[in-house]
């Protein structure tokens, strides 16, 4: 594999000052010895080969680099900002060192269960090895959205969509386990091409529109009996407090079959849907 090696030139602006020099010299010799034709071809020549090296500057801006080549041989890697100068037959190419991120094209995919599913994820990245991104992937941006979307596809076939048993890991309930997962993933598939992933996370998830309004019943289903059980829970502790009190205070005594109309008559107030109907009793508590 290829790697990174920083090198470091010529400042440019020295490079210019020299450049520029010379060639007002050559300039100054032309006019000189412009009688003596032998002169004058040298320092032609030489003035050519001097305004030929003004090919050679070139500038790095802030979170950049280029790589440098030299008839296709890698010649290294220039970080440092600012006005630069290297051989004019160096070849330079730019590579952005800035973070930057993308959002994957919504997949398709079954999850653990076989639901057809739709997904898709952020990425967060950089490059951190310029060398590796220019030779070791033929274009390193297209390579990283290609293998962001494999993974994502892998990753979905992990888990299923939502839980269906008592702690099952799911890609709706496990949104920091499986961001991290697919994070590790990704930056495994995309170790050679030289790119650090910084962040990556589920940006859309939903079922598949064949499906989706059967599992919004399902989800809905489950809603309403965990609600249901919760308002069971609550309304037989209320009784049980209700007749803690009464049998505590004194303040009425209940045989069996009173205590269960009781119960009866404040579960069905406590748990229906509906206001209660209070019928008022003028007879005895029996009758």
């Amino acid at each position: 594999m290829i790697r990174e090696q920083q090198r470091t030139f010529t400042p440019g602006l020295v490079a210019f000052s020299i450049i520029f020099l010379l060639a007002v010299a050559l300039v100054a010799g032309i006019i000189v010895y412009q009688k003596s034709p032998p002169y004058v071809v040298t320092f032609v020549v030489l003035l050519v080969t001097d305004v030929f090296c003004l090919g050679g500057l070139f500038i790095v801006n802030p979170n950049e680099a280029k790589v440098l080549q030299l008839f296709g041989k890698y010649v290294g890697t220039v970080r440092e900002a600012g006005w630069k100068w290297a051989n004019p037959f160096y070849t330079k190419r730019k590579i952005s060192l800035r973070v930057r991120n993308f959002e994957s094209n919504k997949l398709k995919v079954n999850d653990n269960h076989g639901s057809p599913i739709e997904i898709a994820a952020v990425v967060v990245w950089r490059v951190i090895d310029t060398a590796e991104a220019a030779f070791e992937v033929d274009d390193y941006q297209n390579y990283i959205h290609v293998q962001t979307e494999s993974a994502l596809r892998n990753l979905a076939t992990q888990y299923p969509y939502d839980e269906h048993e008592e702690g099952q890991k799911s890609l709706r309930a496990n949104t920091q386990e499986v961001a991290e997962q697919l994070k590790t993933e990704i930056q495994e598939r995309l170790s050679r091409a030289g790119v650090e992933v910084l962040e990556a996370r589920i940006s859309h998830l939903a079922y598949a529109s064949e499906i989706a309004a059967v599992m919004l019943r399902r989800q809905q289903a489950g809603a309403i009996i965990a609600a249901r059980q919760r308002i069971v829970e609550g309304a037989v502790g209320m009784v049980e407090m209700a007749l803690d009190l009464l049998h505590k205070k004194n303040v009425v005594e209940f045989d069996e079959e009173r205590k269960a109309a009781m119960v009866s008559n404040l579960l069905v107030v406590l748990c229906g849907e509906h206001d209660a109907q209070p019928v008022v009793n003028t007879g005895t508590l029996y009758q």
